[in-house]
């Protein structure tokens, strides 16, 4: 199962200096021009030669591994002690600010980005950190430029990087969290996919029928009704709640009990026609009103053309990784628009999410 990304280099660096080992974070504070990682990216390097994380598309990782660890001085010093690790406060380093470098180290054209390299961070503060994050968490790391010291603090929302000339802050978070109501062929595909982006999923169905055959490696599985499955999953900034059963008894239950917290993305499978009428039903016979239901996305997904239940997949998938990185995203031309320009939407009665498994 895949993991927040953040948390396993952390947790990683926290278990090499428990162990004694000498290690390094990077992180990426700059970049101009186009770049493989945004700024906020890290990596650990061991002095063993491990690495967890990125902060390029690997050829600036082999070149932090040639310079600091044992692995690569063996080959080109017989002084050791030139190679390793150093001690100190942080460091600053800039790649790809020629054209021969960006070629080097695998950056686009005219690509530039720049690390802070922290040398042995502290294994407490490391401790500290990384049980705040397992423990659901959001946490600001601040990093004295001078000297290297680090404090955390609690934090309520998240936040860009920000370096200043006296401090580095980075805002780590919890992973983020996906609740799936309907346990069919196309949740099966999406739970993948989510898993795979870093997602911790959970997924909600009472019908025997589909739930006993559930197999997603990695992703829990619930079988309270959906208002109670959403009450338990407390869904907060990070995470996302998907309908797909196609049941308004189970999916609209479900959608308005997640529209009253603060998850980023709420959605259900449909139509138009049906979303309209779903949002008609909400608001008449449940009481919520204007501001709630502009939250309910839907017909959910980027259209793609899809027609299959794992391209329907991808197109969710997008959708609400595009929501998750605040990519703007022209909802009128998603699924209509797109569909008439290639003249195939000759009336609504479909959508390129409407799939449902055979009852």
């Amino acid at each position: 199962m895949m993991e927040n990304l953040d948390v396993m280099v952390l947790r990683s660096l926290r278990d090499w200096r428990i162990a004694g080992h000498r290690a390094l974070l990077a992180t990426v504070v700059r970049t101009w021009g186009s770049s493989p990682r945004p700024v906020g990216s890290i990596m650990a390097l061991c002095d063993n030669g491990s690495v967890v994380g990125s902060v390029s598309g690997g050829c600036i990782e082999d070149d932090l591994i040639y310079r600091y660890t044992q692995a690569y001085a063996h080959r080109v010093s017989s002084h050791l002690e030139e190679a390793l690790i150093p001690s100190g406060p942080p460091q600053n380093v800039k790649y790809g600010i020629s054209a021969d470098e960006a070629h080097r180290f695998g950056l686009p054209c005219g690509g530039t980005l720049e690390l802070l390299l922290e040398f042995d961070p502290d294994p407490e503060v490391l401790l500290k950190l990384v049980n705040a994050l397992e423990n659901g968490q959001l946490v600001q790391r601040i990093t004295d430029l001078k000297t290297g010291g680090v404090t955390i603090q609690p934090c309520s929302t998240p936040a860009d990087l920000i370096l200043d000339g006296v401090n580095l802050v980075n805002t780590f978070g919890p992973e983020y969290r996906m609740l799936l109501i309907g346990a069919g062929q196309l949740s099966e595909y999406l739970a993948t996919m989510a898993i795979f982006n870093g997602f911790s999923v959970t997924v909600c169905d009472p019908r025997t029928e589909y739930s006993a055959s559930w197999s997603v490696t990695g992703a829990h599985l619930t079988r309270e009704m959906p208002d109670d499955s959403v009450l338990s999953f407390r869904p907060d900034r990070r995470s996302c709640v998907i309908a797909l059963t196609h049941d308004p008894k189970l999916d609209d239950l479900a959608l308005m009990e997640a529209l009253e917290t603060e998850a980023f993305y709420i959605g259900a499978i449909g139509s138009r026609r049906n979303n309209s009428a779903r949002k008609q039903r909400m608001k008449d016979h449940m009481g919520l009103g204007e501001q709630h239901l502009a939250r309910l996305r839907g017909p959910i997904g980027i259209y793609i053309g899809s027609k299959t239940p794992a391209e329907i997949a991808v197109s969710i998938m997008a959708e609400v990784l595009a929501v998750k990185n605040a990519v703007p995203l022209p909802r009128d031309m998603d699924v209509a628009h797109a569909k008439n320009s290639q003249n195939i939407l000759p009336n609504d009665s479909d959508s390129l999410i409407c799939f449902s498994r055979a009852h």
